[in-house]
């Protein structure tokens, strides 16, 4: 039967129509989708995307769309890496209903997921990766049971991922890294159903990956990546019969978590080519498995973690990549590396001789054997060719430099610095041309910089601009002139050449070094001018303590402290009026090469006596001021009640959260209420000392000192004093200016509360209603005793702003800082969470005792009898015992003082507090900390010479052996002790004593004397070795042997 025309016109346009109308909605709808983008910098979309001349078209003309030539209809959207900015509304895309690919990665745009988003049931692929986007994932999102491919990292997602993703049983791979996503994956993981790709990295994901078969079995049989590092995980791992099922498994990473035990076997995944556990609770053997043929592993990484003996044989011809650093390990260096390419055995307790390299492969690319306890000299291995990175620093190593160790063809960065070393520095390492970063300090190596003609003399292979950048040959014994042929080194950006014999003229030629950020050339012998024009892009600027003379430029003198051209340089004149010579070497010159400190000690003295008269005189005003607002408090002045409720006739206790709107002193003297203390109009001093002059009866866990806080202005009724030059009396200089404690107290919690134990239970509404009394504060800020309803009594240290690092970042540190226990260390047990960033509160347990400090250098009325020499060893053994704790763990105490050691009962338990907190700071946080030992007298001397100082284990040796002599002499480390040989600080005052032979005259005189002399004077030797130079210091392991040996 023939159709008539007019029928065939009319199903034709019946057909049509409704195709144009749906083009044209989804024209309407990019447009719209157009309107979030605020920032196009390509121009791609904004030149494109405009209204067309014909909606009823699809718009292929739109930059990254395209469109399904049959339908007519809009099946993909990719705008990846256009740096794209704007606020999303994703509820316009709901009329593209047969949109597949849905692509938005690389830029800068931001916007919320909408529920609506369910309707686009076509969708396949959906990539919104490296962007801005926040908040929570809708439960809808699940209803897309198309996806194939879902990529939300690197956002601002937040909440915990909706159940009933199981739907998406056509998903393959699920990306949400880098976001703030959290809940439990023993919820998430049985969801998940024929997923071969798993990184839910960098979130906040919680639970135990200790699953049943039942629970795993969905995604085990198919997954081959899985990524839960940077979590909050916990437990062990799969069950064994679990473990089996991952037969098809690629890549684990389970690293930054807080992921338990000992190792499960791994024969089990055949597949498995990438294993990361670093940074857990891990503890054990290393399994032979692992490097052996058994697993065909190709990368391998279980640093920082606990594992102990030895490390097993390597024949796995797959292995690459090795990492076993920062644990417990020990025994020798394997005999063979196998194929490996990169390893890391830094920071464990390897000890060796180091001349096992030669047998290594010839394929290693970077090697790091730094930290441990290898001896013996640095072999002239010639198979090194391939040789990028070598770490060794830190170690025993003596001898010369290879000669061939700079003329490895791919050299860039060598590290020997901290050992043994001596003779020449080879000239290899200055015609090298790919040496980048060298650094040979804390050595004893001589003779001249071999600069002279390293850079002309190989001109046709040298680069026209030598490749160095970082150039460190600090203390060492090299002699002879700053070469000329510095300035041709114009990539330099870090000089430091402080504490040698270095002699003659700065050379000019420093001036071309345009990029130079850091230069130290103080303790040297230089003399002449400094060079007028040294680059503008200096950041670190040193040349004290040397002979120079003449005018200081005006761009130095404008631009560094004083510090960086005095002491020392007697004949250098200052534009700002300081006199001639004034700084200079005629007084004291730096006799302990590395006590930079020590400087213009007699005008110190005059200063601190003046200091005393002003302190005494506002000791005296401030207690008879606070008696006079006690007066007031009980008289009812100023409508004070004494801390009654009047209506109730109840009595209010003083919370550890609440405030008084009156500035003035609560009436009592250890019971707080925090109006007087953190207020805003308070200021800060710079590098001060830790404040409080009397001692609570308890001492605070974890905390950085153990006084009341002296803002409150009046004594304590113990009435106990302090002999003047304590730490506990010098610390009373703080009071003299108020000090800001940079605190808010909100009137309740409304953060969150962790337990990093599970036997403590109380909630925040509870800690914020607790009676607190005031303990003191050190430079991390407050501690308060907060006594809960239960009568637990807990230290809560509020943490000062701007001195924690971000959240995830603070969690995951204190939780493993929380995970520490020893029987001579005071556990975390929770912290706090604030929605405000100076609510950081870190809560330990309240030991009930007092400090080192305070049993020494108490004075009348005493509570302590004068600790006995045989008290004051097992002190010192006990101290030692908790680093070697730490250490073992590769965990720097980083603030060891005596206010940090408590000596809790009869028995004098010896409890360490304030251990790792630098690991929960800022870099500024941590600066101010170890500007704050300088200022006490326990700064490791390397660490003054270090731009950016880090706590290290060596360090944490030289504050142990100043507090041991602190507890032999009962001087303060901060003493400036006058004799003949002029005004020293104690360590130098015991060492000069020392070595004329008098030893025993600077001992405390309540132990000096008697059948213990022997002892003392060994205990004195064990003081005097830790505070060596870095490179000669004994370990904590040495320290306990020779201590445990000493016998009373």
């Amino acid at each position: 039967m023939t159709i008539p025309p007019i029928l065939t016109l009319f199903l034709t346009l019946h057909l049509l129509l409704p195709l144009a109308y749906a083009a044209e909605e989804e024209v309407r709808s990019l447009l719209e989708f157009r309107k979030g983008i605020k920032s196009d910098p390509s121009n791609l979309i904004f030149s494109t995307w405009t209204p067309p001349s014909n909606y009823s078209a699809c718009p292929d003309a739109f930059y990254g769309v395209a469109c399904d030539p049959f339908a007519h209809s809009i099946v993909a959207i990719s705008l990846d890496h256009l740096g794209l900015s704007g606020d999303l509304k994703f509820n316009t895309l709901i009329p593209l209903k047969l949109l597949q690919n849905l692509t938005l990665s690389g830029n800068f745009l931001s916007g919320r997921l909408v529920p609506t988003l369910g309707q686009m049931s076509s969708l396949q692929v959906m990539d919104l990766s490296g962007n801005q986007f926040y908040g929570p994932i809708p439960a809808r999102f699940n209803d897309l049971w198309a996806l194939h491919y879902v990529n939300f990292s690197n956002n601002n997602f937040s909440g915990g991922f909706p159940a009933g993703i199981r739907n998406l049983q056509q998903l393959k791979v699920l990306d949400l890294h880098s976001n703030n996503l959290q809940g439990s994956v023993a919820e998430l993981i049985p969801e998940l159903r024929n997923v071969e790709y798993l990184d839910l990295s960098r979130n906040a994901f919680s639970g135990s990956l200790e699953l049943s078969v039942d629970n795993v079995s969905s995604l085990a049989n198919t997954v081959k990546y899985v990524n839960l590092s940077g979590n909050d995980l916990t437990g062990g791992f799969w069950r064994s019969d679990a473990m089996m099922l991952f037969r098809n498994l690629r890549v684990l990473d389970l690293g930054d978590n807080g992921i338990g035990g000992q190792l499960p076997d791994f024969r089990q995944l055949p597949n498995l080519q990438v294993l990361r556990l670093a940074n857990n609770g891990l503890y054990g053997s290393v399994p032979e498995d692992l490097l052996q043929a058994v697993v065909p592993l190709v990368e391998l990484d279980l640093s920082l973690n606990g594992f102990s003996g030895s490390i097993p044989k390597i024949d796995s011809t797959t292995l690459d990549i090795l990492n076993l650093s920062s644990n417990s390990i020990s025994g020798l260096l394997p005999p063979s590396l196998g194929n490996c390419r990169i390893v890391d055995l830094s920071r464990n307790l390897l000890s060796d001789d180091i001349t096992v390299l030669k047998a290594w492969n010839a394929n290693l690319e970077v090697l790091d054997l730094s930290f441990n306890n290898l001896t013996g000299s640095i072999p002239n291995a010639t198979q090194f060719q391939s040789l990028t990175v070598l770490n060794i620093r830190n170690n025993s190593l003596y001898g010369i430099l290879p000669l061939l160790l700079g003329s490895y063809l791919k050299i860039t960065t060598v590290d020997l610095s901290s050992n043994r070393l001596d003779g020449s520095i080879p000239p290899s390492f200055f015609t090298s041309t790919t040496m980048k970063n060298l650094n040979l300090c804390c050595n004893q190596l001589t003779g001249p910089i071999p600069l002279e003609g390293a850079h002309t003399n190989e001109l046709l292979v040298l680069p026209s601009v030598p490749p160095m950048e970082f150039l460190d040959l600090s203390n060492n014994l090299l002699m002879g002139e700053l070469p000329s042929d510095i300035g041709n080194w114009g990539r330099l950006n870090l000089l430091n050449l402080s504490y040698n014999n270095l002699s003659g003229l700065l050379p000019n030629e420093l001036s071309k070094l345009s990029g130079l950020e850091v230069l130290n050339l103080s303790h040297n012998n230089f003399n002449g001018h400094i060079p007028d024009r040294l680059p503008s892009s200096m950041k670190l600027f040193d040349v004290a303590y040397n002979n120079l003379s003449g005018n200081i430029p005006d761009n130095l003198e404008n631009k560094f402290p004083i510090s960086s051209f005095y002491p020392g340089n007697g004949l250098l004149v200052s534009r700002k009026g300081f006199p001639n010579g004034s700084h200079g070497p005629n007084g004291i010159q730096d006799k302990g090469k590395h006590h930079s400190s020590k400087s213009s000690i007699r005008v110190a003295i005059i200063v601190a006596s003046v200091g005393a008269a002003v302190m005494i005189a506002f000791v005296l005003l401030a207690y008879h001021r606070a008696r006079f607002q006690e007066f007031r408090a009980r008289s009812g002045f100023c409508g004070q009640t004494g801390g009654r409720d009047v209506k109730t006739g109840r009595f209010s206790r003083p919370s550890l959260f609440s405030f008084h709107s009156s500035m003035e002193p609560p009436p009592t003297s250890l019971s707080f209420s925090n109006d007087h203390l953190l207020t805003s109009n308070s200021r800060s001093l710079p590098g001060q000392m830790e404040s409080g002059s009397e001692m609570p009866e308890g001492v605070a866990a974890g905390a950085g000192s153990i006084n009341p806080s002296l803002e409150a202005n009046h004594p304590t009724s113990s009435g106990r004093k302090s002999p003047p030059g304590s730490p506990i009396a010098s610390s009373l200089v703080d009071t003299i200016e108020p000090v800001s404690l940079d605190v808010y107290s909100p009137d309740r919690l409304a953060g969150e509360l962790f337990f990093l134990d599970a036997s403590l239970k109380f909630t925040a509404e509870e800690l914020s209603r607790a009676p607190a009394e005031v303990l003191g504060r050190s430079s991390h800020g407050t501690m308060y005793k907060a006594t809960l309803d239960n009568g637990h009594m807990l230290t809560v240290k509020w943490l000062r702003v701007g001195l924690v690092k971000h959240k995830k970042e603070f969690s995951k540190e204190v939780k493993k800082l929380g995970s520490l226990s020893h029987p001579n260390i005071v556990p975390l047990r929770a912290y706090y969470w604030g929605p405000r960033e100076q609510e950081r509160l870190i809560l330990a347990d309240y030991v009930l005792g007092d400090s080192l400090a305070l049993h020494l250098y108490e004075t009348t009325p005493r509570r302590y009898p004068p600790l006995s020499f045989s008290q004051r060893l097992k002190v010192a053994v006990d101290v030692a015992r908790s680093l070697m704790f730490l250490h073992d763990r590769g965990q720097p105490h980083g603030n060891l003082k005596p206010t940090n050691i408590l000596i809790a009962g009869h028995e004098y338990i010896v409890r360490l507090t304030d251990y790792g907190l630098h690991r929960l700071m800022t870099p500024a946080g941590i600066a101010e900390q170890i500007l704050n030992l300088g200022a006490l007298g326990y700064r490791a001397p390397e660490l003054a010479s270090t731009a950016k100082p880090i706590p290290s284990c060596k360090a944490d040796i030289y504050a142990f052996g100043v507090i041991m002599m602190e507890m032999l002499t009962r001087r303060s480390a901060g003493d400036i002790i006058s004799g003949q040989s002029g005004a020293v600080d104690l360590t130098d005052w015991v060492r000069l004593y020392n070595q004329e032979g008098r030893g025993m005259e600077c001992m405390d005189r309540d132990i000096a004397g008697g059948e213990q002399s022997k002892a003392i004077d060994d205990m004195l030797d064990v003081s005097l070795r830790c505070i060596l130079p870095v490179n000669e210091r004994p370990n904590i392991r040495q320290v306990i042997q020779e201590l445990s040996s000493i016998s009373v």
